[in-house]
């Protein structure tokens, strides 16, 4: 699966993406809040393809999301042990959507995969013009 996120102005109005691979089919998902940032929806992104799964499911999860991605697999653990504070003991930001993501994850074996956005990566750029057709959308009904 590849997801993403956008923002038209952080914050402002956001769009997540994600387009789910499985046997040659393909899914795509996308949502919209009209108040966001950018991060909120990356890793929104992440939380809803996750739980767009029916079943716990061995996932390669690709990101252009360098926060997310590093997050999920180094800081999220030291967060934890620490209550939830970062090393300088300040509440961790978008506490509440990692915590989903780590409830979402729990359910399933995840590879996180890093790719370079808008660099022609195929999935990547789909998960990008979902995300920014949600985004658009949500501004446009405003």
């Amino acid at each position: 699966m590849s997801t993403d996120g956008a923002c038209l102005g952080n914050p402002g109005p956001g769009g997540w993406g994600a387009i789910l691979r499985y046997r040659g089919k393909e899914k795509r998902i996308s949502g919209a809040d009209p108040a966001t940032t950018n991060n909120k929806m990356e890793l929104t992104g992440a939380i809803e393809a996750l739980a767009a799964l029916t079943r716990p499911s061995t996932v390669v999860l690709y990101t252009d999301s360098s926060y997310v991605r590093n997050g999920i697999t180094t800081w999220v653990a030291g967060w934890q042990r620490n209550g939830w504070k970062t090393s300088d003991k300040k509440p961790v930001k978008n506490a509440d959507l990692w915590r989903r993501l780590v409830d979402e994850e729990k359910r399933h074996e995840v590879t996180w995969k890093w790719v370079k956005g808008h660099a022609g990566d195929h999935y990547n750029e789909i998960a990008d013009e979902l995300a920014t057709s949600a985004a658009r959308q949500i501004a446009d009904a405003r």
